[in-house]
């Protein structure tokens, strides 16, 4: 496996749990089935260039630079760039002209394609490089552009830090506990989640309506999501974090954008200890 296939992969996974989603959920809202994210997700084989989009899609991530680590990644997989670094060397030499025969430019034309190629052999290898390159470049300690890109899968914040922070984003999401459960009377699926390492909770919805809008509370001030267009209403959407530690009480209340419909709120207390942990479902080798 190539550093690149390495990289594409971490970010995959980091992806994925920023989403939230099983791998059942995720091949219900792609193209792809669960078993197929089980292989791409796993590096055992390489997901096609529309599965790296959809994941994008689903965690809101801008899709050019691991599309350009996809390309290198399947360049390497394919073969394609072994192909294309040997053809400079494959070319056949041009033909030495016999004495007295007038040179009619074949060698010379012959000789500018090589240098051609092989210009573009480096123009690409440097192009990859840059796409490569996180924003900003590498740090100056660093001397070595051949570093493989850090893809971080701890989460990056805790307590009163993760306040009104994006659970997914700051990779909160990675099995975290569910304190309750509330089915609305729209139809609305609203889940209460804590995470223990980030000592925060938040709400997610699914099954719901443009306009409706989701708040929760622990200790400190209220965070509210909203649903504001189609794509929302056909994935998970996430409130902010509320900081909670072991023990804190968490209030989630569902505000339902159909006119005359009540606001319908449900509480939930974070348990004092660890529950016990229990495997996962068989073929499923991410967390």
């Amino acid at each position: 496996m190539t550093a690149e296939h390495i990289g594409l992969d971490a970010a995959l996974r980091e992806l994925r749990a920023r989403t939230g989603l099983s791998l059942a959920a995720l091949a219900q809202r792609t193209a792809f089935s669960k078993s197929s994210w089980e292989r791409y997700l796993n590096a055992k084989s390489l997901p096609p260039r529309q599965a790296v989009q959809q994941l994008c899609r689903l965690a809101d991530e801008p899709d050019g630079r691991l599309l350009a680590l996809w390309e290198i990644t399947e360049s390497h997989w394919s073969g394609r760039a072994t192909v294309l670094a040997a053809a400079p060397e494959t070319l056949p030499a041009p033909p030495r002209p016999k004495a007295g025969q007038p040179r009619d430019g074949t060698g010379r034309r012959t000789r500018l394609m090589v240098v051609l190629t092989v210009v573009y052999v480096l123009l690409a290898g440097g192009v990859a490089l840059v796409l490569l390159l996180p924003p900003g470049g590498y740090p100056a300690a660093d001397k070595s552009p051949m570093a493989p890109v850090p893809y971080s899968t701890g989460s990056q914040c805790r307590a009163a830090a993760c306040e009104g922070k994006d659970p997914m984003r700051l990779i909160c999401g990675i099995s975290p506990e569910t304190v309750t459960t509330l089915r609305t009377a729209t139809g609305a699926q609203v889940e209460l989640r804590h995470s223990r390492k980030c000592q925060a909770g938040w709400a997610r919805i699914w099954e719901s309506r443009i306009g409706d809008r989701l708040e929760v509370t622990a200790d400190g001030p209220a965070h509210t999501v909203r649903l504001g267009n189609q794509d929302d209403t056909e994935t998970y959407v996430y409130t902010p974090m509320a900081a909670a530690g072991p023990g804190s009480t968490i209030k989630v209340c569902f505000l339902p954008a159909v006119p005359g419909t009540e606001r319908e709120c449900v509480e939930g207390r974070v348990s004092a200890s660890a529950p016990p942990s229990s495997p996962g479902p068989p073929g499923q080798g991410v967390p």
